[in-house]
């Protein structure tokens, strides 16, 4: 059973990750033309991901809505409001830490509260030769770590049936990209 996070409906911008596009040639698009398309809502795109900050705020329901109308295909919408989302300035279990080379940071995203996580820290495949380690959960985001290796990536694809929903990765860098944006906001 998973928990449902709060509707946003609190002022301030939303992040929206959507999740599998423009990997490996399925569901390519181009990000900035959408973020065009929803110039109303005053969008911007940071990358090629799908990952966008939506300045205006909007109820949560809404802002998937207007999303979903303006894609060419379905995709899964994670929604994270901004003062959610601000709270990984402080919540980041990488500060601090060198990361080896060939390691990529990340948060996963998830699009709810897990009610029965696994035990973490968690090493994917084998404890003995990890190529996928995950560092803690904390409310919606779970921190880790993977190899830069195809094989690690697809391990990502396991998230959701270890935490119980839908989930989408960010590497660290989109995610300071993003508290950058929302910084200049405050």
């Amino acid at each position: 059973m998973i928990r449902e996070p709060a509707n946003n409906t609190a002022p301030g911008s939303s992040i929206v990750l959507l999740r599998g596009v423009n990997v490996g040639g399925n569901r390519s698009f181009r990000p900035s033309v959408l973020a065009e398309q929803l110039k109303d809502l005053d969008v911007a795109n940071l990358g090629a991901a799908g990952t966008f900050v939506v300045h205006k705020p909007l109820p949560e329901k809404e802002l998937r809505a207007a999303f979903l109308h303006c894609l060419p295909f379905e995709t899964e919408i994670i929604i994270v409001s901004q003062e959610e989302f601000l709270r990984l300035r402080s919540a980041n279990p990488h500060m601090g830490q060198d990361t080896p080379a060939g390691t990529t940071r990340f948060v996963s995203f998830l699009a709810a509260l897990p009610t029965a996580p696994p035990p973490l820290p968690l090493y994917l495949p084998d404890p003995e030769a990890p190529l996928l380690h995950i560092q803690e959960l904390q409310d919606r985001f779970v921190f880790g770590t993977y190899q830069r290796n195809t094989k690690a990536i697809s391990l990502l694809g396991r998230l959701d049936r270890l935490f119980g929903c839908t989930a989408t990765t960010r590497n660290w860098n989109t995610v300071t990209a993003i508290l950058k944006v929302l910084e200049n906001e405050e």
